[in-house]
Protein backbone atom coordinates (compact mmCIF):
# COMPACT_ATOMS: atom_id res chain seq x y z
CA UNK A 1 0.00 0.00 0.00
CA UNK A 2 1.94 3.16 1.06
CA UNK A 3 5.99 3.09 2.78
CA UNK A 4 4.30 3.89 5.91
CA UNK A 5 3.73 0.44 7.54
CA UNK A 6 3.46 -3.10 6.04
CA UNK A 7 0.42 -5.30 7.15
CA UNK A 8 3.27 -7.19 9.43
CA UNK A 9 3.51 -3.45 11.49
CA UNK A 10 -0.43 -3.16 11.45
CA UNK A 11 -0.47 -6.56 13.71
CA UNK A 12 1.98 -5.56 15.83
CA UNK A 13 0.57 -2.28 16.40
CA UNK A 14 -3.06 -3.13 16.52
CA UNK A 15 -6.02 -0.90 16.19
CA UNK A 16 -4.32 1.86 18.46
CA UNK A 17 -3.45 5.49 18.18
CA UNK A 18 -2.74 6.31 14.41
CA UNK A 19 0.47 7.76 12.83
CA UNK A 20 1.43 10.68 13.65
CA UNK A 21 0.85 13.27 11.06
CA UNK A 22 4.25 14.34 8.25
CA UNK A 23 4.69 17.23 6.30
CA UNK A 24 4.74 15.05 3.34
CA UNK A 25 1.70 13.44 3.00
CA UNK A 26 0.54 16.77 2.32
CA UNK A 27 2.37 16.44 -1.50
CA UNK A 28 1.11 12.85 -1.42
CA UNK A 29 -2.03 13.28 -0.97
CA UNK A 30 -2.69 16.65 -3.45
CA UNK A 31 -0.92 13.83 -5.85
CA UNK A 32 -3.63 10.85 -5.11
CA UNK A 33 -6.38 13.28 -4.87
CA UNK A 34 -5.49 14.74 -9.00
CA UNK A 35 -5.87 10.81 -9.87
CA UNK A 36 -8.81 10.85 -8.51
CA UNK A 37 -8.90 9.45 -5.29
CA UNK A 38 -11.33 9.68 -2.23
CA UNK A 39 -10.54 10.23 1.38
CA UNK A 40 -11.18 6.46 2.00
CA UNK A 41 -8.66 5.94 -0.36
CA UNK A 42 -6.29 8.24 0.80
CA UNK A 43 -6.60 6.32 4.50
CA UNK A 44 -5.94 3.43 2.79
CA UNK A 45 -2.60 4.40 1.10
CA UNK A 46 -1.54 5.78 4.55
CA UNK A 47 -2.87 3.06 6.21
CA UNK A 48 -4.57 5.06 9.07
CA UNK A 49 -8.77 4.86 9.47
CA UNK A 50 -11.12 7.99 7.64
CA UNK A 51 -11.63 8.90 10.66
CA UNK A 52 -7.59 10.33 10.84
CA UNK A 53 -7.62 11.48 7.10
CA UNK A 54 -10.68 13.72 8.70
CA UNK A 55 -8.33 14.50 11.54
CA UNK A 56 -5.77 15.58 9.60
CA UNK A 57 -7.79 17.98 7.39
CA UNK A 58 -9.08 19.65 10.86
CA UNK A 59 -5.35 19.75 12.74
CA UNK A 60 -3.08 20.85 9.35
CA UNK A 61 -4.34 23.49 6.59
CA UNK A 62 -1.34 22.60 4.31
CA UNK A 63 -2.98 18.93 4.80
CA UNK A 64 -6.79 20.13 3.82
CA UNK A 65 -5.22 22.77 1.31
CA UNK A 66 -3.19 19.85 -0.55
CA UNK A 67 -6.64 17.91 -0.65
CA UNK A 68 -8.65 20.41 -2.18
CA UNK A 69 -6.25 21.56 -4.72
CA UNK A 70 -5.96 18.44 -5.76
CA UNK A 71 -9.48 17.42 -6.30
CA UNK A 72 -10.39 21.43 -7.41
CA UNK A 73 -8.22 20.19 -11.12
CA UNK A 74 -9.91 16.85 -11.16
CA UNK A 75 -13.02 18.57 -10.89
CA UNK A 76 -12.42 21.04 -13.41
CA UNK A 77 -10.74 18.26 -15.80
CA UNK A 78 -14.71 16.49 -15.46
CA UNK A 79 -16.38 20.04 -16.32
CA UNK A 80 -14.08 20.38 -19.66
CA UNK A 81 -15.17 16.47 -20.47
CA UNK A 82 -18.77 17.57 -19.32
CA UNK A 83 -19.11 20.20 -21.80
CA UNK A 84 -16.83 18.66 -24.95
CA UNK A 85 -19.25 15.85 -24.78
CA UNK A 86 -22.53 18.79 -24.52
CA UNK A 87 -21.46 20.00 -27.70
CA UNK A 88 -19.68 17.14 -29.95
CA UNK A 89 -15.56 17.09 -30.60
CA UNK A 90 -13.66 16.12 -33.36
CA UNK A 91 -10.27 13.83 -32.60
CA UNK A 92 -7.81 12.29 -35.15
CA UNK A 93 -7.73 8.44 -35.19
CA UNK A 94 -6.37 5.74 -37.75
CA UNK A 95 -8.72 3.34 -39.66
CA UNK A 96 -6.94 0.17 -40.88
CA UNK A 97 -7.56 -1.63 -43.70
CA UNK A 98 -7.32 -5.24 -45.06
CA UNK A 99 -7.25 -6.34 -47.98
CA UNK A 100 -5.68 -8.84 -50.24
CA UNK A 101 -3.12 -9.71 -47.61
CA UNK A 102 -1.46 -6.31 -47.13
CA UNK A 103 -2.45 -4.17 -43.98
CA UNK A 104 -2.77 -0.01 -44.97
CA UNK A 105 -3.43 2.53 -42.28
CA UNK A 106 -5.36 5.75 -42.99
CA UNK A 107 -5.31 8.86 -40.84
CA UNK A 108 -8.95 9.92 -40.50
CA UNK A 109 -10.62 12.35 -38.39
CA UNK A 110 -13.86 10.99 -35.98
CA UNK A 111 -16.30 13.41 -35.13
CA UNK A 112 -18.73 12.16 -31.75
CA UNK A 113 -21.87 13.94 -32.10
CA UNK A 114 -23.54 16.17 -29.27
CA UNK A 115 -25.25 14.63 -26.23
CA UNK A 116 -28.62 15.50 -25.63
CA UNK A 117 -27.86 14.58 -21.53
CA UNK A 118 -24.81 15.89 -21.46
CA UNK A 119 -25.98 18.97 -22.31
CA UNK A 120 -29.20 19.48 -20.79
CA UNK A 121 -27.14 18.89 -17.63
CA UNK A 122 -24.74 20.96 -18.11
CA UNK A 123 -27.32 23.56 -18.79
CA UNK A 124 -29.28 22.58 -16.04
CA UNK A 125 -26.61 23.67 -13.76
CA UNK A 126 -25.08 26.72 -15.37
CA UNK A 127 -28.28 27.96 -15.91
CA UNK A 128 -30.40 26.85 -13.79
CA UNK A 129 -32.71 30.06 -13.81
CA UNK A 130 -33.59 28.67 -17.24
CA UNK A 131 -33.25 25.33 -17.88
CA UNK A 132 -34.29 23.77 -14.37
CA UNK A 133 -36.75 20.99 -13.89
CA UNK A 134 -38.72 22.41 -11.00
CA UNK A 135 -41.15 25.59 -11.69
CA UNK A 136 -42.17 27.93 -9.39
CA UNK A 137 -46.07 28.30 -9.56
CA UNK A 138 -47.82 30.86 -7.30
CA UNK A 139 -50.92 29.81 -5.63
CA UNK A 140 -52.51 33.62 -4.87
CA UNK A 141 -54.34 36.42 -5.92
CA UNK A 142 -53.36 39.70 -7.49
CA UNK A 143 -50.52 41.85 -5.40
CA UNK A 144 -50.40 38.11 -3.23
CA UNK A 145 -53.53 38.49 -1.59
CA UNK A 146 -56.10 35.42 -1.38
CA UNK A 147 -57.54 33.70 -4.51
CA UNK A 148 -61.08 35.06 -4.79
CA UNK A 149 -63.56 33.24 -6.30
CA UNK A 150 -67.34 34.13 -7.97
CA UNK A 151 -70.40 32.12 -8.53
CA UNK A 152 -73.57 33.51 -10.93
CA UNK A 153 -76.44 31.24 -11.28
CA UNK A 154 -79.07 32.48 -14.25
CA UNK A 155 -82.17 31.73 -12.45
CA UNK A 156 -84.50 33.02 -15.77
CA UNK A 157 -84.82 29.14 -16.56
CA UNK A 158 -85.17 27.59 -13.43
CA UNK A 159 -88.39 25.58 -11.98
CA UNK A 160 -91.17 27.00 -10.00
CA UNK A 161 -90.37 24.88 -7.25
CA UNK A 162 -85.99 25.74 -7.17
CA UNK A 163 -87.38 29.33 -7.30
CA UNK A 164 -89.88 29.03 -4.17
CA UNK A 165 -87.47 26.96 -1.69
CA UNK A 166 -84.60 29.37 -2.70
CA UNK A 167 -86.60 31.98 -1.67
CA UNK A 168 -87.37 30.18 1.87
CA UNK A 169 -83.88 29.92 2.37
CA UNK A 170 -83.26 33.76 2.21
CA UNK A 171 -85.82 34.65 3.91
CA UNK A 172 -84.30 32.35 7.33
Amino acid sequence: MSGQASRSDEKKRGRGRPFTYRAEFAGQAKKLCELGATDFELGEFFDVDIRTIYRWKHDHSEFAEALAVGKESLDERVERSLYQRAVGYSFDSEKVFHFQGLITRAPIVEHVPPDPGAAMLWLKNRRGDKWRDKQDHAHSGPDGGPIKTESTISLTDAPIEVLKYLASQVAK
